[in-house]
């Protein structure tokens, strides 16, 4: 059996609201495959599985607010029994009692579906250990039955289908059953449906509150707990910069490259000569990681800050980085996140130019070990081998860990970031 947890997105991030499941028991995943979507204090986050498997159990209810690590569901493997097997030394399954069935073998996590899903479960079929009845097999018998199967004929016409636990619910609480909001198939009235018809509204969400104690309480734990150093390196910009209006004068206003995305990638491509500034620090040591999964500080439109990751970046031809910094700061913005995104991070990059600040100092975001900002490409007096001139620059600057680097390795990666924006077009 395989258990699927709640994965942390962030060191901001202690628990999180289950939204909804994009799968029930039986089903197939896949890895990679969105499985549930997950509200934290940032965004609503689209939870990917992490291994093959078929879905045994869910756990954790649509509404409910688990610890991350919590057991949201669980899996059988591929090829693996779907329940546990007969011990060896039993060659046959005991008699039953006298007028006990098969179907009255019902596990307590059945019976408890079995009543969600407004299902008989004296007459399904059972396919567990001795014929007793499974989850599996209340939600088979769930789908297979029609929608319409509890509608009951009156002198008027048929009566709306209501499930028979929705039903006996609307009775103990007293509710009209004929004044509550449908979710089920063809129209059925569920049992949630009518606990939702007479529980209070729930309060309106304050998710910039929350995002900015989330983020307080992150960016505490980092001074706290990183010995932060900090080094700054004035680049000049000239060669990017004219190679970039080169490359854009033939493409149109939808397809032109930002300089965003040509810091991004030499970034990257200055990591893999300086891999302890690119991965985690966790259980006292320095994991470092096997590509640059670069973590993008994004301002969201109604405030607040989230910094998701591209991955692979110096793999990444220039064109295909500019379509997925695009397509993730739209989905950032519009909080339609992957999980991936948010737990991948193995640096961050922040970019204040379009803010108008000349450099910017960040706070490394645990378990990372480093960070590099870049300012507003300003243009300033220049002095190169005794002739001043003008010239645009930019300042770049990295925060770094000094448990896992120390001050020297930090400018060396500086210079190797220099160097590689005065060669773009190998970029």
């Amino acid at each position: 059996m395989i258990e699927f947890k709640l994965p942390s997105l962030g060191a901001d991030m202690d628990q999180g609201t289950l939204l909804e499941w994009k799968v029930s028991p039986g089903d197939t995943v896949k890895k990679g495959q969105v499985v549930a979507v997950v509200d934290t204090s940032k965004a609503a986050v689209d939870v990917e599985i992490w291994v093959d498997g078929v879905v045994r159990e869910l756990l954790v209810h649509p509404g409910e607010t688990v610890p991350t690590g919590a057991v949201l569901a669980t899996l059988d493997g591929i090829g693996e029994a779907p329940s546990t097997p007969e011990p060896a030394t039993r060659k046959t399954a005991p008699p039953a009692a006298k007028g006990v069935t098969a179907a009255h073998r019902i596990s307590p996590a059945a019976r408890k579906h079995a009543e969600e899903r407004g299902v008989d479960i004296e007459h399904i079929t059972g396919s567990g250990p001795d014929g007793g009845v499974t989850v599996e097999d209340v939600e088979r018998a769930a789908k297979a039955a029609s929608p319409t199967s509890t509608a009951l004929a009156t002198a008027d016409g048929p009566r709306r289908p209501v499930t028979p636990a929705a039903r006996k619910r609307a009775c103990e609480l007293n509710v009209d059953i004929e004044t509550v909001a449908a979710s089920g198939p063809g129209g059925a009235v569920l049992l949630e449906d009518v606990e939702r018809a007479v529980a209070p509204p729930a309060p309106v969400k304050d998710r910039l509150g929350e995002m900015r104690r989330a983020i307080a309480a992150a960016m505490s734990r980092s001074k706290r707990e990183i010995p932060h150093y900090y080094l700054a390196e004035m680049v000049p910009m000239k060669a990017a910069l004219d190679w970039l209006a080169a490359v854009n004068a033939g493409k149109p206003v939808t397809e032109r490259l930002l300089m965003a995305v040509v810091q991004l990638k030499a970034v990257a491509l200055a990591l893999k000569k300086f891999p302890e500034m690119n991965g985690f620090f966790r259980d006292n040591a320095f994991q470092p990681a096997a590509a640059a999964h670069l973590g993008v500080a994004i301002s969201l439109r109604q405030g607040g800050l989230i910094a998701p990751a591209i991955h692979d970046v110096g793999d990444k031809p220039l064109e295909q980085l500019m379509r997925e910094l695009t397509d993730l700061v739209r989905r950032a913005r519009a909080g339609s996140l992957r999980s991936s995104e948010m737990s991948d991070p193995t640096l961050t990059v922040t970019n204040l130019g379009e803010q108008g600040v000349a450099a910017v100092y960040g706070v490394i975001y645990p378990p990372q070990v480093a960070l590099v900002g870049f300012g507003r490409i300003v243009e300033q007096a220049w002095a190169d081998k005794g002739a001043l001139s003008v010239m645009p620059a930019v300042t770049a600057s990295l925060a770094a860990d000094h448990r896992v680097s120390d001050g020297h390795r930090g400018a060396l990666l500086l210079a190797e970031l220099r160097e590689l924006l005065q060669q773009p077009e190998k970029l």
